[in-house]
């Protein structure tokens, strides 16, 4: 399974040679094995699949978390949209409210975007999930609802020998006491559970999340903590803070590392990563 992290959401960049640029796009993933190809989300780094090849067999699957406009403001530039030859399915939350075609038509539409979702040339198929369990290729996907404002799922995706968690929007600390301890009860539990590799949300320092429980987000020490209850074995967290500079996460690792001392692989999440699983 090959992993390419498309954006990361974001910091702002510094001139230092000795830092990392963590990144501005927002948040998307390309998750490909043997001629599958998944996209998670569709925020502004999906522009890189562009120049990719189109798949052999023309399809692309994109798995959106939510529907806020971070995760799907790159749908508008997706140039596979346009070719009449693709089978293009999107993946998304159900809501009591409104159906995922109305929803994404809130932006794929005048005054926001000028082309119509209905207008788009490709062979468009939406899929409205929950706690779900569905096949995409040779991939077992679970979907599940988390912990974040407005209908939202992380997933699960079980390839040939390897586990990818991606869980970029996610709050299981909120409440009064914070995480809990009895496991059944933690949002997002079973998603993780002993995955290969879990991205998740670590947008805040600890002092910054006192202020913003509820916000959906999650403190880098709560990403850690999220980690170790469910047995991951290597840990990527993202969806930085857009107001945090390169150089402020890098201190802010460097801190985690001095204060956590766990033996598990845990990491930033950098966009133009790239990982291959077993």
């Amino acid at each position: 399974m090959k992993i390419n992290l498309w954006g990361v959401r974001g910091s702002i960049p510094t001139s230092s040679p000795d830092t990392k640029y963590y990144g501005g796009n927002t948040s998307c993933t390309l998750v490909t094995e043997d001629a599958t190809t998944l996209i998670m989300d569709a925020g502004s780094g999906i522009q890189y699949y562009n120049s990719q090849a189109i798949p052999v067999n023309k399809r692309i699957d994109i798995l959106l978390t939510h529907l806020h406009m971070d995760h799907i403001q790159g749908l508008g530039f997706f140039n596979p949209f346009f070719n009449p030859e693709l089978e293009i399915h999107i993946w998304g939350p159900t809501s009591s409210s409104q159906s995922l075609h109305s929803r994404l038509s809130r932006y794929l539409s005048p005054p926001l975007f000028p082309v119509r979702l209905r207008d788009l040339p490709c062979k468009l198929i939406l899929h409205e999930i929950g706690n779900t369990v569905f096949d995409i290729g040779h991939f077992k996907i679970q979907s599940a609802y988390l912990i974040h404002p407005g209908p939202t799922v992380g997933y699960r995706v079980i390839g040939n020998q390897s586990v990818y968690t991606y869980l970029p929007d996610h709050e299981p600390a909120l409440g009064r006491n914070g995480m809990l301890h009895d496991k059944k009860w933690i949002s997002g539990y079973d998603l993780a559970l002993n995955t290969d590799l879990l991205y998740h949300d670590g947008q805040y320092t600890a002092q910054e999340y006192v202020n913003r429980k509820g916000w959906g987000h999650s403190s880098f020490d709560d990403a850690l903590l999220f980690s170790l209850l469910t047995e991951v074995k290597r840990l990527l967290i993202g969806h930085h803070d857009p107001l945090h500079t390169d150089l402020q996460l890098d201190e802010f690792f460097k801190d985690l590392q001095k204060n956590n001392n766990h033996k598990f692989n845990y990491e930033m999440a950098i966009e133009g990563m790239k990982i291959n699983l077993p």
